[in-house]
């Protein structure tokens, strides 16, 4: 196949676009050439072979409308590929040349090649009438010229008009005149006088003949008519007339005034202006002769670009007739009429963003018709656009990129090229090239933030969003489209996807699964965005999912103990002083700030005047001291609650008892002696009482571990084996004959001392620090089952 393209139709070029070539090729043919007929080699010319033309995609573009040449692919020779008539194309030129561009790709190179017409003789010479009549007088003396019409011959050079002939006579021969352009013209020329009365017409045959082989001729018949003499013929002032004419000059501007005279009287001395037969049909459509005043005007429109000159024969016909001739040579001005055109050779109407600098986009030309300053033409393209021109071959021009494109910042170029030339007033022309940049993945994208804080209330809904992250890559398409996703971290040993899910499309992040506070009070999930490009591009941000506290636990009770898991025993001595700290409360609550501010309150109690307890320490205090006609079993109900919204609560029932002694007593009545000071006897009595007193406590003690070691066993076989036994085992009494073994102890703290919650086993005892009191208190029960290896003594005891 040929790959041809006409005037104005483009080709694709490669990003790599190598300099246009500036030597320039040339063939001479003959017109009227067969199709097909060889022009030239353009492979061998271009030193290239046929495989490398048809693979680097070879295309030839000429600037005429019609396709005269292609060029076999199969051998890479240039033939014709339509009928060239060279009259056609270039009139009556002498030189005929057409001029096209060879262009191949890989890298893209465009080699100008001229091709020049060669004129053949195939016109002959044809006159504008077959049959021309002159009238001459008979007085007209041997030597007198008569200028005859014209014969055209479209053809140049050796192929036009070479001389005229005329048939054999004994009166008439031609003269031959050659032209400033070397057009051929024939006079008759009057040899032998003539008489009228023997001969009133000749009838004489004249021949045009040119210079072609073979020559070719044309021919025309002359009838002579023989007048009667007139002794004068009409002069004109001068032989030549030379004028300038404006082109484009409005129809009836003068350009010239003949002036003739006849020295004739009478009616031989009247005459009359036309154009001779020499004139052309085209130069009686410009030009107008007036008969009678001599004027020249004009007639049809002139145009510089068609003919710049022409040569008008005119002649003054008196009445016998005789003719006067003169030449009138009238040359055509140009104007700045033609703005200058611009002709695209190629465009490519799409570049990629990272084309490189240098790059071709478009080629074309830029011609104007007018001559001279006229047709002087210069070109620039719109400012502030990355393109420049670069000027080639023969008023050519490419446009090439300066710089690197960003499709994010200009999608589209409007690239306006203006071109104007030197005549005065200047002419210009515009036209715009649209450049669109097509786009690459050159954009990573970002997330509206480099980090978020999500606040999420535990006890979520699983699957509602939490939050959506936002990113933006101003990429267009598939470089544009961007996914979302959770990259693998680890929380607590557990992949990030197992608690968390991101919606790749919107962003929107949601929980799987409901958040509890008292187990994890954040998370970081590293998200990433990445868009479809090739290769893809991403970035990451970090999501801290911060987990707020609900009130959502109740506070627990830790102490005291609760008994029989429903109420907490304790004893409290009869001596207990107002203030006492009998018992402390403690809760613990898994909420945090407000919903674990806890605060106690005393709701229940069998008498109310007793006990009060702390608002915020929880100790369980005496308000005054105990009396005769107090219960000596006394039940507390104390409530814990948080200071969350709404606020959440336990309760606590306290079983005090109240343990009064011999003792007791006796420490009361020391603490209001009389005056047994005077006594001498009084130290003795002392020490008989203080003996009496310990012994009976201590029988009472052991008579009360007794009655409750009993009674735990009862409820241990009814109830539950887990309920705590506090009771000491029939070797009590040996623990406190014989003392602990090495690796018993048992603990005793001091009155209203906090004592820890703990795993181990032990009797919590106060022994009081009064002056005389001897009390052992049972504050608090040890563990269920207490094994005696696990109770403790402190070593103050020992």
């Amino acid at each position: 196949m040929v790959n041809t393209l006409s005037a104005g139709a483009y080709f694709i070029f490669l990003l790599c676009f190598s300099d246009l070539t500036y030597g320039q090729i040339r063939y001479s043919i003959h017109e009227e050439l067969g199709i097909g007929a060889f022009v030239g080699n353009i492979a061998e010319d271009l030193r290239v072979s046929v495989r490398e033309l048809t693979a680097r995609n070879f295309q030839l573009i000429s600037d005429n409308g019609k396709q005269y040449f292609e060029v076999n692919e199969e051998n890479g020779i240039l033939v014709v590929h339509n009928r060239i008539d060279r009259e056609q194309l270039c009139m009556e030129s002498s030189t005929c040349s057409m001029f096209l561009e060879f262009a191949v790709e890989n890298p893209v190179e465009m080699f100008p090649v001229e091709v020049e017409i060669l004129d053949i003789n195939d016109n002959s010479p044809i006159f504008p009438s077959i049959r021309l009549e002159l009238q001459v007088a008979e007085s007209a003396t041997p030597g007198a010229s008569f200028p005859l019409e014209s014969a055209h011959d479209p053809d140049v050079g050796n192929n036009t008009i070479s001389t005229y002939k005329i048939s054999a006579n004994e009166h008439f021969g031609l003269k031959m005149q050659t032209t400033s352009d070397g057009s051929k013209l024939a006079e008759l020329l009057l040899e032998k006088s003539l008489d009228r009365e023997q001969q009133t017409t000749f009838a004489l045959v004249l021949t045009a003949v040119d210079g072609g082989i073979p020559g070719r001729s044309g021919t025309a018949q002359i009838i002579i008519t023989i007048t009667d003499a007139n002794d004068y013929v009409p002069v004109f002032d001068h032989q030549i007339y030379r004028t300038n004419v404006l082109e484009n000059a409005p129809i009836g501007t003068l350009v010239l005034q003949l002036h003739a005279a006849d020295l004739d009287e009478g009616a031989n001395a009247e005459f009359k202006y036309s154009f001779s037969n020499y004139a052309s049909q085209r130069e009686r459509d410009l030009f107008n002769l007036n008969s009678e005043t001599g004027e020249i005007i004009v007639k049809g429109l002139l145009d510089f670009e068609a003919l710049d000159h022409y040569e008008l024969d005119v002649q003054a016909v008196d009445n016998e007739p005789n003719v006067g001739h003169a030449k009138v040579l009238v040359r055509i001005v140009d104007v700045n009429d033609n703005s200058p055109e611009i002709k695209l050779k190629s465009v490519i109407k799409m570049i990629p963003e990272d084309t490189a600098p240098g790059t071709v986009v478009a080629v074309f030309a830029v011609t104007d018709r007018d001559v001279g300053e006229n047709g002087h033409v210069r070109c620039q393209i719109s400012i502030n656009v990355p393109f420049k021109l670069q000027a080639t071959l023969r008023n050519h021009y490419k446009l090439l990129t300066t710089d690197i494109l960003d499709r994010e910042t200009t999608a589209m170029y409007n690239i306006t090229i203006t071109t104007w030339d030197a005549g005065s007033p200047s002419l210009s022309t515009n036209k715009t090239i649209v450049v669109f940049v097509s786009d690459i993945n050159d954009n990573v994208p970002r997330f509206s933030q480099s980090s978020y804080n999500v606040y999420v209330m535990e006890n979520n809904i699983p699957g509602a969003d939490l939050i959506s992250v936002r990113a933006l890559d101003p990429d267009l398409k598939e470089n544009g489209e961007i996914s979302f996703s959770i990259l693998e971290n680890e929380i607590q040993a557990v992949l990030a996807p197992s608690y968390f899910n991101i919606n790749s499309k919107s962003g929107s992040i949601y929980a799987l699964s409901s958040f509890d506070y008292e187990q994890v009070k954040n998370f970081q999930l590293k998200v990433q965005v990445q868009d479809a490009g090739s290769p893809p591009l991403s970035s990451t941000a970090m999501v801290r999912i911060i987990i707020l506290d609900q009130n959502d636990n109740a506070p627990v009770i830790i102490s005291p103990l609760i008994w029989n898991n429903s109420e907490a025993l304790s004893i409290v001595p009869n001596s207990a002083y107002p203030g006492y700290i009998v018992c402390k409360v403690m809760a613990n609550d898994a909420d945090s700030g407000q919903n674990a501010r806890l605060s106690y309150k005393l709701i229940e109690t069998t008498d109310r005047r007793l006990f009060t307890v702390g608002l915020h320490s929880g100790e369980i205090r005496t308000t005054r001291i105990f009396t005769d006609q107090d219960t000596i079993k006394q039940r507390v109900v104390v409530s814990v609650k948080d200071n969350g919204q709404p606020s959440l609560s336990s309760t606590v029932t306290i079983l005090f008892s109240m343990l009064s002694t011999v003792a007791e007593n006796q420490s009361e009545r020391i603490e209001h002696p009389s005056n047994f000071d005077d006594s001498p006897d009084l130290n003795i009595y002392l020490i008989i009482i203080f003996g009496s007193t310990s012994s009976i406590f201590l029988v009472t003690i052991i008579f009360l571990i007794a009655v409750k070691c009993k009674h735990d066993r009862n409820n241990m076989l009814f109830h539950s084996p887990t309920i705590c036994c506090c009771c000491m085992s029939r070797k009590s009494n040996d623990i406190f004959n014989s003392g602990l073994a090495a690796n018993q102890s048992l603990n005793y703290y001091a009155a209203g001392q906090k004592h820890p919650v703990s795993e181990s086993y032990g009797y919590t005892v106060r022994l009081s620090p009064q002056s005389s009191k001897s009390d052992f208190l049972f504050l608090k029960a040890c563990q269920p089952m207490v094994p005696l290896t696990d109770i403790r003594v402190s070593d103050s005891l020992r």
